[in-house]
């Protein structure tokens, strides 16, 4: 058993062991260990909706995902889920063909994020790939750890009550009564929150209004432009930390500069960090997982709600036995300093300095 002495979780010092990958024990211990020296220790991050990093795309196949968790796990995620964007259906099976071992966060299951969606709501998706597609082709993806769909398509409401994985709904255009219907079918919440779907009404609430009346999950993308902070401040206010997810939605530029980029075979325009199609429709985002954290916390979210939704509550929502620094749990965690950047790292009991 590997013990870290002096962590401080919550504000409060303390000593944890790790034993084969999990959690044994929190509290005081004889043993020697390694000393974190009063430094900060958080679940680590699980970013369920992120298609890319470092000048790297999931679409452009499994080779490169080891690269990308390297540059997650030093940005504090442990566990990610690599995020699909709608190209022909070939493209998608070779992708999803092979989920390989990672030598940093680790990679779950890929996310599903079209090509089963409404091309009115497509956003930076591409329109002739959504066209093409059916549900009857997600036979031919593997390795799925969750998937987000438009409950508007025929045969769509079926196949949330068939689907054995979480089914987000997202990029449609679904009214609340239909949205409430998703739900009703085993849909357990809503993608990118406000983006890409009917908007917040008083007389006609949409899918916002559904998840809410239903207890659905929200993720959200908390990079300070995507969503308005009055708006973060909201759903946090209406969905609490338990319900709320924090996502980056990133895509290939996240970690380098401005300039021109690819992103489901669309060219996009990075100016001062915020990511667009020429026609200036919104391209996913260049902030790190981490990031959002801080920038909720700068919205005037509690440093351990902000933490919570972007680690305990993706885990409950995937069912995962990670998220949380209790005993019995997967052993994933980061080390902070007082600013929350990470100076080392734990997935699955491998201990990696930052």
């Amino acid at each position: 058993m590997t013990v870290y002495k002096n962590a401080r979780i919550n504000g409060i010092l303390t000593d944890f062991g790790v034993e084969k990958g999990k959690f044994t024990f929190f509290g005081t211990s004889a043993k020697e260990g390694i000393d974190l020296m009063g430094q900060t220790v958080i679940p680590g991050l699980i970013d369920i909706h992120t298609h890319g990093c470092v000048g790297h795309d999931v679409m452009d196949g499994s080779a490169h995902l080891n690269e990308m968790s390297r540059f997650y796990l030093k940005n504090g995620v442990t566990a990610w889920y690599p995020t699909t964007m709608s190209m022909a259906k070939d493209t998608v099976a070779a992708v999803t063909a092979n989920l390989p071992d990672t030598d940093g966060a680790k990679a779950l299951g890929y996310h599903l994020e079209g090509p089963l969606i409404n091309p009115a709501y497509k956003g930076a998706q591409a329109e002739e790939a959504i066209t093409a597609a059916r549900f009857e082709h997600l036979s031919d993806y593997h390795h799925l750890g969750l998937i987000t769909l438009a409950p508007e398509l025929e045969g769509a409401l079926q196949a949330i009550k068939d689907s054995s994985i979480p089914v987000f709904l997202g990029h449609t255009a679904a009214d609340y009564d239909l949205s409430f219907r998703a739900f009703e079918a085993g849909a357990v919440g809503l993608t990118h929150t406000f983006n890409a779907m009917k908007p917040l009404h008083h007389r006609n609430p949409g899918p916002v209004g559904a998840a809410l009346t239903k207890d659905a999950y929200v993720q959200v993308i908390c990079d300070g432009f995507h969503l308005h902070p009055a708006v973060v401040m909201m759903l946090y206010k209406a969905f609490g930390p338990q319900r709320m997810i924090l996502i980056s939605d990133s895509m290939r530029a996240t970690g380098l500069t401005d300039g021109e980029y690819d992103l489901g075979g669309q060219t996009v325009f990075v100016k001062e960090g915020t990511a667009r199609l020429a026609d200036g429709t919104i391209a996913g985002s260049t902030a790190t997982l981490l990031t959002c954290v801080k920038q909720a916390i700068r919205f005037g979210i509690p440093q351990a709600d902000a933490v919570t939704m972007a680690s305990t509550t993706p885990a409950a929502v995937m069912g995962l036995n990670k998220g949380k620094l209790a005993a019995g749990y997967d052993a994933d965690f980061v080390v902070t300093d007082d600013s929350l950047t990470p100076v080392a790292a734990c997935v699955e009991g491998t201990y990696h300095i930052l």
